[in-house]
C-alpha cells in the first residue's frame, strides 16, 4: 500500500482545518469551554473530534496552495465556529438571567457566589439553574445536536467567504435579545408573586407601623420564594423543552444565512 505525497498533504490539510474549526467551537461552548477544563484537554479533544469529522466535513484548501486568501478563509470559518459556540452560551445564560431576576426579588442579591466556569459572581439561584440546565442539556444529548449543527454548517458553507459574515453576526446579536426575553418570561411568575408579597408587607407597615417589616419581610419573602421555585420546577421539563426547541430552530436558521 503506497501513499502519495498529494494524499498525505490532503489528509494533513483536512485534519488541520477541521481541528481548528472544532477548536474554535470548543473555545467558547459551555461545558467544554469553561475555565475548569484544561487547555491541553481541549486541544486533545479538538484533535480527536477533528479527526473523527474529517470524512464528513466539506472539502478544504490544500496546504500546498496556502496563500493569503486561504488564511482569510480559515479565519472566517474559525469565527463561524466561535459564533456557533457563543449561541450555546447565550442559551445557557438565559437561565442565569432568570435566576438573577428571581434571586434579586427574593432579597438574595447579597448571597452571590463565584461561577467557577465563567469566573463571575452570580446569585445562588443563577448557579442552581445553570447546573440544572447543564445536566438537562447533557441528558438530552444537546451537545451532540450542537456538533450536528456545526458539521451541517461547514457542509453547507465549505468556504468561509460564502458565509455572509455580517448577517451571521447580526443573527447572533438578535439571539441576545431572545435571551433576555426568555429569561424574563421564565422568571416573571416568581417576580410578580414576590412583588405581591412585598406590596402586602408595605400595606402592613402602613396599617401597623410598630411591626418591624424588615425582620418579618425578609424571611417570609425567602420562604415564599422557595415555595415558588418548587412550583416552577414542576413545569421545568416543559419550559426547558420549549426554550431548547426555539434555540435549536434559531441556530439552525443561523447556519442557513
Amino acid at each position: 500500500m503506497s501513499i502519495s505525497m498529494l494524499q498525505m498533504t490532503t489528509f494533513i490539510s483536512e485534519l488541520l482545518f477541521n481541528t481548528l474549526r472544532v477548536a474554535g467551537f470548543f473555545m467558547v461552548v459551555p461545558i467544554f469551554g469553561n475555565q475548569l477544563v484544561s487547555p491541553r484537554v481541549r486541544i486533545a479533544l479538538s484533535m480527536a473530534v477533528g479527526l473523527a469529522l474529517t470524512p464528513v466535513m466539506g472539502d478544504v484548501p490544500n496546504l500546498a496552495e496556502f496563500d493569503l486568501g486561504t488564511m482569510a478563509d480559515l479565519m472566517l470559518q474559525i469565527l463561524m465556529a466561535i459564533g456557533l459556540g457563543f449561541t450555546a452560551v447565550i442559551f445557557f445564560q438565559l437561565f442565569v438571567v432568570a435566576g438573577q431576576f428571581i434571586g434579586m426579588q427574593m432579597g438574595l442579591g447579597f448571597a452571590a457566589m463565584v461561577d467557577p466556569g465563567n469566573g463571575v459572581s452570580v446569585t445562588v439561584w443563577s448557579q442552581f439553574f445553570l447546573m440544572l440546565v447543564t445536566l438537562s442539556f447533557l441528558v438530552l444529548n444537546g451537545h451532540l445536536v450542537l456538533f450536528e449543527i456545526l458539521v451541517s454548517g461547514f457542509k453547507m458553507f465549505p468556504s468561509g467567504m460564502e458565509l455572509g459574515i455580517g448577517e451571521f453576526a447580526g443573527r447572533i446579536v438578535q439571539l441576545g435579545g431572545w435571551m433576555f426575553a426568555g429569561g424574563i418570561l421564565l422568571a416573571i411568575p416568581a417576580v410578580i408573586s414576590l412583588l405581591i408579597v412585598n406590596m402586602s408587607f408595605g400595606v402592613m407597615n402602613r396599617s401597623a407601623p410598630q411591626l418591624n417589616v424588615f425582620s418579618l419581610g425578609f424571611p417570609f419573602s425567602l420562604l415564599f420564594g422557595l415555595v415558588i421555585i418548587w412550583f416552577l420546577l414542576h413545569g421545568w421539563a416543559d419550559q426547558f423543552h420549549r426554550l431548547a426547541t426555539d434555540f435549536l430552530e434559531i441556530v439552525s436558521g443561523i447556519t442557513q444565512v
